[in-house]
């Protein structure tokens, strides 16, 4: 979805220069604003910049008035068996929630150490950086699902109905999954298609996108741009690696599969290490030549792709190729180009009434007419302009296109049968039918009732071979086909389990409770099925679940802002309480929410200012930074305790005093001027602290044991990479893991050493992490690529079985026994087995029934009947089948 009033260049520049700035790249965020909106000089690019992560010198103001008390500390409730009424109490069972109780399945981790590669030093291009990611990304393809040890399962989402479209009635909802950037159908089989996922993989389908079966989870990146199948010979297909519209910097060069798209290997990667692909070529009569348009320039190659000569440096976003091979065409950033020598020269195309320089261009030749081409471009207005007969003509813009994030969101293609019949993407998709001289348009994406929609953001399309009414359109909500030019629409998103998720929240009292908010497709809820819940519209950002209650939580989108629902996220039931913030002060794009990690009704949410409630975003407290600043991490320990970091590296703690919020207090800074991505506060002992840095070249993961004065940089051999998150075993706080752009790593000696934790894992990029201290399962959000979780001591194989407690009851008579504080995500079984010896009859009979006692935890009643005229001893066994 695009705010481009909120966000000149809509609010995908605005993620795309958050995802800059947090790696510490400022500068490249400024160009990136320059490049997508080219009537922006550089200090407009830099205010919209400050308007996306904060100014250092931002308004810090006066600290407002206390709000009320939201109630005291609840326990978390031990383990201990015991009787009812005048009954004695029982002994304390095992420690079924200790690190050592019962039988374990072992300290199950990967022995490889982490990849030392990912850094990159001052001065580096691009080149370099996408070099370095690229080989943390080749070591990481090393670790697959094992046969051996815990691996990473997908939790989906394997389709998410009732998805956000901009129609309007019975037609306006459809549903999603995430961000398709190319698509291709295979010229020999129309059965069999290819997707390309932003930064989610190579998908195939052998039946018209009924089903996805994922092809380069472990390649060296899973970013894609483009794919071409072989006009000829269709088993041969090329892939573009970097997503040109927004994971350019990813790019390894390109892939190449010679059966068809189930498996492939690098082809090249000169020159194209660093750049995004937007487009990719065969020339028809010539299939050894092809075309490759990316953020790099325009390159030909004449040997199927193994080597390439750069033709032009501009950017260049589209190629099209008459099919007898005598012209190309080329969109680029200063025009289009014309090459009638196979791509040796090229010369500029003066088109009439023209911008002098475009933010987004695409060209194409009519496969009907190969004379009949278009140019479809974004200057300060829509341009497009077609050829006939020699001659280019401006013919106007589609009705009532918006053009505001053409950089990210555009396509053309003319339709195979209709030299008179055009297609145009932008946010919304638009068809051209020409009628002698007159156009008429259609929004053929964004309808009213009962018109079908589907989803906004347009990047691809195809065509079906042989039945040119077949349309696919690949968008931010996954991939569409119309049978009838789109007029109707089908999702094809069933098993496409693409979506980018930005952050995650959890039920510790359910093992199969989650909620996540996403790019562009809102926030969604999963319990249990691989078929998630769409929970809200939106962009999806920061979120949140009361531990006290999870029936309460908490979701925000863009900007400062959040709603409550009452009811675990469903549908419709959201409330907006955001905090008081005053006009003209910012915050992240995504500002950071917490909601307490133990106890009470604390939740906060901050930008250039700390904002916190005690009573469930009911009623706001603002506090002030000692210094100006803009928050890009918190954490609450505690309802009394709140603790935020900054994107320039300052660290803040405010406490409650039993009738208000203290002043912001700083703690020593690790590292200056580094983002702080993540922190992580131990409730049971505030003085031990870990925070991680994305800014590299530098300490990027410190701890502290007495509460922030003095830090040990436990970064180790974790390769140079951005790190998003971190996660603290609550038995053993030695074990630790963290997130980074690619992967996840485990340390088992408090950060002293790390190793790769990934068994499984797709390379992709892993945004936020979740450990489930119940049910024992270490939770990922990737962007593109879903939700993942790993067993982190892998699944139990057998019961674990124990005696609770003995007990005796009295001849002919029954008695209650209870035992609490049992997690209520374990599958547990109760028996008693007689220890008094009397043969002849049965003894004993019980009835267990169970009592929730809180949010995370359950009581099992267990009444137990003597059957005999004599005293019967016995033991109260459990055996713990399932801790999920």
């Amino acid at each position: 979805m695009a705010d481009q009033e909120e966000f000149p260049g809509g609010e995908a520049l605005a993620r795309l220069m958050l995802e800059l700035a947090r790696a510490g790249h400022k500068d490249a965020a400024v160009d990136a604003a320059i490049q997508a909106r080219p009537d922006m000089d550089r200090a407009g690019a830099q205010n919209l910049l400050e308007s996306v992560v904060g100014s250092q010198g931002g308004s810090s103001g006066s600290q407002g008035d206390g709000d009320g008390d939201g109630g005291g500390p609840a326990g978390e409730g031990g383990h201990e068996a015991g009787s009812d009424g005048a009954n004695e109490a029982q002994d304390e069972g095992a420690d079924q929630e200790g690190e050592g109780g019962g039988p374990r399945q072992g300290n199950a981790q990967s022995t490889k150490p982490p990849p030392s590669g990912g850094g990159a030093q001052p001065g580096e291009g691009p080149e370099q950086l996408a070099a370095n990611y690229m080989a943390v990304a080749e070591t990481l393809s090393m670790t697959p699902p094992s046969p051996t040890g815990p691996n990473w399962r997908s939790l989906g989402p394997w389709t998410i109905p009732n998805g956000q479209t901009y129609g309007s009635g019975s037609g306006a909802r459809i549903n999603v999954s995430g961000r398709v950037s190319s698509v291709a159908v295979d010229p020999g089989n129309a059965n069999h298609l290819l997707v390309g996922a932003a930064h989610g993989g190579i998908w195939e389908s052998y039946n018209r996108g009924q089903s996805w079966i994922p092809r380069t989870d472990h390649a060296a990146t899973l970013t894609t741009g483009a794919i071409a199948f072989h006009p000829a010979a269709p088993a041969t297909v090329l892939a573009g690696t970097g997503e040109g519209d927004w994971w350019s910097g990813f790019g390894t060069g390109i892939l190449r599969s010679t059966d068809g798209g189930s498996t492939w290997a690098s082809l090249c990667t000169a020159p194209f290490v660093g750049q995004g692909f937007y487009d990719l070529e065969f020339d028809r009569a010539t299939p050894t030549r092809l075309y490759a348009a990316t953020t790099g320039g325009l390159f030909v190659s004449t040997d199927s792709g193994a080597t390439w000569t750069r033709r032009r440096t501009v950017r260049t976003w589209s190629v099209a190729v008459a099919p007898s091979g005598a012209e190309a065409l080329a969109a680029c950033q200063d025009g289009l180009f014309r090459s009638t020598d196979r791509g040796v020269t090229w010369n500029a195309v003066t088109l009439p009434s023209a911008p002098a320089t475009y933010s987004r261009f695409a060209v194409a030749l009519a496969p009907s007419d190969p004379t009949v081409a278009y140019a479809w471009g974004a200057g300060t207005t829509g341009y497009l302009a077609r050829r006939a007969g020699g001659t280019w003509t401006s013919i106007g813009a589609p009705t009532g296109v918006n053009i505001g994030q053409a950089w990210y969101d555009w396509f053309l293609a003319v339709a195979p049968d209709n030299a008179g019949q055009v297609y145009c993407g932008a946010i919304s998709a638009h068809r051209g039918d020409l009628s002698g001289t007159t156009w008429t348009w259609t929004d053929i994406a964004s309808k009213p009732s009962p018109g079908q929609s589907i989803h906004p953001d347009q990047h691809a399309i195809a065509f079906e071979p042989g039945q040119p009414q077949v349309v696919y359109i690949g968008n931010d909500g996954g991939l569409y086909r119309s049978p009838d030019r789109g007029v109707t629409w089908q999702h094809l998103n069933n098993g496409l389990e693409i979506t980018e998720f930005e952050y995650l929240g959890q039920d510790l009292g359910s093992s199969r409770w989650l909620i996540g908010g996403t790019q562009d497709n809102g926030t969604e809820r999963w319990t249990g099925s691989p078929t998630w819940l769409h929970s809200q519209d939106g962009d999806g950002g920061d979120c949140g679940v009361n531990r006290t209650d999870p029936r309460t939580v908490f979701h925000s989108f863009y900007n400062m802002g959040v709603e409550r629902s009452t009811s675990r996220g469903d549908w419709g039931s959201w409330a907006w309480l955001p905090p008081p913030v005053p006009s003209g002060e910012q915050s992240l794009f995504y500002p950071p929410f917490e909601a307490s990690a133990t106890n009470g009704n604390t939740v906060a949410q901050a930008g250039q200012a700390l904002y916190v409630s005690r009573d469930n975003c009911t009623n706001w407290t603002r506090l002030a930074y000692p210094t100006a600043g803009t928050a890009s991490a918190m954490y609450i320990p505690t309802a009394d305790q709140v603790y935020v970091g900054t994107t320039d590296g300052l660290l803040y703690v405010t406490r409650w005093n039993g009738t208000a919020w203290g002043t912001l207090t700083a703690l020593t800074t690790p590292r200056a001027n580094a983002w702080v991505s993540d922190i992580h506060v131990d409730p049971t002992d505030t003085n031990r602290i870990w925070v991680t840095h994305t800014t590299r070249n530098g300490g990027r993961v410190w701890r502290s044991t007495d509460g922030g004065s003095n830090w040990v940089d436990r970064t180790a051999a974790l390769p140079n990479l951005p790190l998003n998150a971190i996660e603290v075993h609550p038995g053993n706080r030695d074990r630790v893991w963290v997130a980074a752009d690619l992967g996840v790593y485990q340390s088992v000696d408090g950060g002293a050493s790390w190793q790769i934790f990934s068994n499984g894992l797709p390379n992709a990029f892993v945004g936020d992490l979740l450990y489930h201290r119940h049910a024992r399962v270490l939770r990922a959000g990737l962007r593109n690529r879903g939700v993942w979780e790993i067993p982190v001591d892998g699944w139990m194989t057998q019961p674990v079985c124990g005696v609770q407690w003995t007990g005796t009851v009295e001849a002919n008579s029954t008695r209650r026994f209870f035992t609490w504080g049992w997690p209520a995500t374990w599958h547990v079984l109760w028996t008693v087995m007689p220890t008094t010896i009397r043969p002849g009859a049965e003894e004993m009979t019980w009835k267990v029934q169970v009592e929730r006692g809180d949010a995370e935890y359950v009581t099992y009643w267990i009444s137990v009947t003597n059957l005999t005229p004599v005293p019967v001893a016995f033991e109260g066994r459990f055996a713990i089948l399932s801790r999920y």
